[in-house]
């Protein structure tokens, strides 16, 4: 029933039939199967079939009909404003580094402070004693 090949082609009844035993309650996978297809061929057939009936079923191959789904060129003010947009974001990033770099020092120092009562309070033989070990 089918050329052999890259691009076998089906004739609308035969792919009709197909869908009719899957719409039965024949599974896809069995079907396919025996029809040496792919599952995602056997689904596309029936997804253009609900979609578009028999019409659905012969589409060429190439880019579907209607109107596509094109992004809108950034226009120059677009790109101007997300540039801006990107300039405050690592100004706002560089003040938190900021921040955190003074927060950094506060602690190292409050730290540095709590060390040394610590190490000027100890006598000598206990240091040496900690020293030896």
């Amino acid at each position: 029933m089918a050329v052999q090949g890259k691009n076998r082609q089906f004739p609308t009844a035969y792919k009709i039939k197909a869908i009719k035993r899957v719409e039965r309650g024949d599974g896809v996978l069995p079907v396919a199967r025996e029809l040496g297809i792919s599952r995602k061929i056997l689904h596309d057939l029936i997804k253009a079939w609900k979609a578009d009936g028999p019409d659905g079923l012969n589409r060429k191959r190439g880019p579907k009909p209607g109107p596509r789904k094109l992004k809108p060129l950034a226009t120059y003010n677009d790109r101007r404003s997300a540039l801006a947009l990107a300039k405050a974001r690592i100004a706002e990033l560089e003040g938190l580094v900021g921040r955190q770099q003074m927060d950094l020092d506060f602690f190292r120092q409050a730290l540095r402070a709590l060390e040394r009562p610590a190490a000027q309070g100890k006598p000598a033989s206990a240091s040496s004693k900690s020293s030896k070990r």
